[in-house]
């Protein structure tokens, strides 16, 4: 049950899905939560429907959260501050956010993407913008927005080199119905957070095409062979990538209908052009942005991402999706666990 009293002010930067979401999980254990958005028309429609109706449309905002359009307003005495922003867009809200985050608040960073000028992880561009005085945590795993706002059974993945703050967010963010496990190992949780989206994008196509299921299974396994090997060259660990934040996440966005990266690649396959379907999305599809980011990041430690590489070819409509596919399987054929696949 929710405490009588809330156990601290936190900060939700991102009103969209996955920020609203969260902002409502937390208010329901008993926090008082501030939720910010930069659209000012939506915070303000947000604070007369109680609800967000852009976002997530069926979900009654708890008495304990309120919205602002403003940083200074959302951040003055939050002792913790989730960052839920796009991965474009960290870094510009986080140097704003700075000046007004109280000193040795911790961050958790909700962020599954790279930024793709720099190719850091969002904790990175959160730790540079704020310096060292405020702990940082990641947080990922298969976790659909809508399924946290209706208390659907959750597990995810909080990271952190901070035990302190890695047990303050394990505690704070735990609910009747949302787990969260620890790890020490934030790069391979973030980029198999990251990267995964791409390999949803191609799961898409393999399901547009209508090329069944073997298919969608070698798709995925060989996914994740591809971000393990990428992790573990950045400095991840194998195990982490068999966890919630890799295999699970992978497995929910390669195959759920609530996928946005799966989404694009589905209606890629169905000949749509990318420009069209992306200004029909509400939701930003972070694969999209991080294709290039992964293979630049790929590039970088010398390894090769045979799937990213296609799916660049055609998301930059160099090639067809049929043909992205057909030269997948026309690679040479290798071991199983040979390097470099």
């Amino acid at each position: 049950m929710p405490a009588v009293l809330p156990a601290r002010i936190i900060a939700v930067l991102g009103a969209g899905s996955w920020g609203t979401a969260l902002a409502v999980h937390l208010a329901r254990q008993g926090h008082q939560v501030r939720l910010w958005g930069r659209d000012r028309s939506l915070v303000q429609d947000m604070r007369a429907r109680r609800a967000n109706a852009v976002y997530l449309p069926d979900i009654a905002f708890p008495e304990r959260l309120t919205v602002f359009d403003t940083l200074d307003e959302t951040l003055r005495g939050a002792d913790l501050v989730v960052s839920a922003l796009p991965s474009h867009g960290c870094r510009a809200v986080m140097r704003a956010a700075a000046p007004h985050i109280l000193d040795g608040a911790p961050v958790v960073s909700a962020t599954k993407g790279l930024e793709a000028e720099t190719l850091q992880r969002s904790t990175e561009v959160i730790a540079e913008e704020l310096g060292p005085r405020h702990p940082v945590v990641a947080l990922s795993g298969p976790s659909f927005a809508i399924e946290v706002a209706h208390d659907l059974p959750t597990a995810v993945v909080a990271a952190s080199s901070d035990k302190a703050a890695l047990e303050i967010v394990q505690s704070e963010f735990r609910g009747p119905y949302f787990r969260l496990y620890g790890s020490d190992d934030v790069i391979g949780v973030e980029v198999g957070g990251a990267l995964k989206n791409v390999i949803a994008i191609a799961a898409g196509v393999v399901e547009g095409l209508g090329l069944g299921h073997n298919a969608l299974a070698a798709l995925i396994t060989r996914g994740l062979a591809e971000v393990t090997r990428v992790a573990c060259a950045a400095g991840g660990r194998r195990e982490t990538l068999a966890g919630l934040s890799g295999l699970g996440d992978l497995v929910l966005t390669c195959t759920g209908d609530l996928s946005r990266n799966r989404h694009v690649g589905i209606e890629l396959a169905h000949g749509r052009p990318l420009g069209e379907i992306l200004s029909g999305m509400k939701m930003i599809a972070e694969g999209v942005r991080t294709t290039g980011a992964a293979l630049a990041l790929g590039a970088r430690h010398g390894v090769e991402l045979p799937i990213a590489t296609q799916m660049a070819e055609v998301l930059a409509g160099r090639a067809d999706v049929r043909t992205a596919l057909d030269a997948l399987m026309v690679r040479r054929q290798r071991a199983e666990a040979e390097a470099g696949q």
